[in-house]
């Protein structure tokens, strides 16, 4: 027997959340973490090829462009780490779905806590400390 397609009132249409909002967030950060995966594969199978490309290829890492860019790669290392976990969290725990806005917070949190000293530290590494 053939199912009824599901009719939505006006009134019932997702208007973005936290759930939403780390859903945008979680795809953003992953395809932002693949990139650099896929970049970190290319340039280290450099040094099957030519040592001395391989150096010269990661000496150009080491400027303050990069040292930026290496922040956002870990807060969306770190986020996408804990969100994942909240996911699994939502999905596989009973009281996940009902609890979705504190896990999202304590992602947060946890986010803050872990990111903010790495970026202090690294940052002082990056422009001379």
């Amino acid at each position: 027997m053939p199912s009824k397609p599901l009719k939505l009132s006006p009134g019932t249409l997702y208007r973005g959340h936290e759930g939403m909002w780390s859903w945008v967030a979680h795809r953003i950060t992953g395809v932002g973490i693949f990139f650099f995966l896929l970049v970190h594969v290319l340039d280290t199978a450099l040094v099957r090829v030519s040592p001395e490309a391989y150096n010269e290829v990661i000496g150009t890492y080491k400027n303050p462009i990069v040292g930026l860019m290496e922040v956002g790669l870990v807060g969306a290392i770190l986020f996408h780490a804990f969100n994942g976990i909240r996911l699994i969290l939502v999905d596989f725990w009973a009281k996940g779905p009902r609890n979705q806005r504190k896990l999202m917070i304590g992602v947060g949190v946890i986010w803050v806590v872990l990111f903010v000293p790495f970026v202090i530290r690294h940052l002082t590494h990056v422009f001379g400390g």
